[in-house]
């Protein structure tokens, strides 16, 4: 548990912390408008790119062109991932529409029987895209192309490695925690609200150092061979 107090005070070290968090806080409220969480995503990605790195200062939110470009790549990523169990319950349900369409009521009970396990497999293949996601974003920051975030032969590698699902269970708790704060936080009207999102954004961003950790862990690629921070994602 030792990974899940460092990251909890990865930006409680950090110089900008106050900087940093008030403005991933505002961010977080402004999401529905999009552009922000793209540029939540880019502070993400160079998180996962500083941590991979061995290099545990927190970046700031800077350089807001390249930051709001990298972020909506690598929200494209996730999008991608996330959008698949989304096409395969659509399906079941349509199936399931036109066989309940026929009159019959064999037919409609497999129709039924279909939305079920559209909804199991739906379930299934989320999980998964919670599991592969975050992986997929260090690869993307790793090597900065977007068809990094879809290198078969990595994720699967990955995706198996114990040291990754260890990683991504550490931060998936840290993910949790955040959310328990959050939901007591709103028990406040409106100030509650305001609040668990700053909450939100801290707790992602530990998040993210795990993950960041966990991807040198395996990865284990000199510092070296990794892109500056700076430098411009390339397609």
């Amino acid at each position: 548990m030792a990974m899940i107090s460092e990251s909890l005070s990865y930006l409680r070290e950090s110089e900008d912390l106050w900087r940093t968090v008030i403005i991933g806080g505002i961010l977080s409220l402004f999401g529905f408008l999009i552009v922000p969480l793209f540029a939540i995503a880019g502070y993400l990605v160079r998180v996962l790119d500083r941590t991979a790195s061995g290099n545990d200062e927190a970046p700031g939110f800077e350089d807001w062109s390249e930051l709001i470009v990298e972020g909506a790549k690598a929200s494209a990523i996730a999008f991608i991932y996330a959008f698949v169990p989304v096409v395969v319950l659509i399906a079941f349900a349509l199936s399931a529409g036109l066989l309940g369409s026929t009159g019959s009521d064999i037919l409609g009970t497999i129709g039924g029987l279909g939305i079920f396990v559209g909804m199991v497999l739906w379930l299934g293949l989320s999980l998964l895209a919670a599991y592969a996601i975050p992986a997929a974003l260090a690869n993307f920051a790793e090597k900065r192309t977007l068809v990094s975030g879809f290198e078969v032969g990595t994720m699967r590698r990955v995706l198996m490695d114990k040291t990754y699902a260890t990683g991504w269970l550490m931060a998936f708790l840290v993910i949790i925690g955040g959310s328990i704060v959050s939901s007591l936080l709103n028990v406040i009207p409106i100030l509650g609200f305001i609040a668990g999102a700053f909450v939100g954004f801290y707790t992602i961003v530990a998040a993210y150092y795990i993950i960041g950790h966990t991807w040198a862990d395996i990865e284990q690629i000199p510092v070296r061979e990794r892109p500056e921070p700076k430098e411009q994602a390339q397609i």
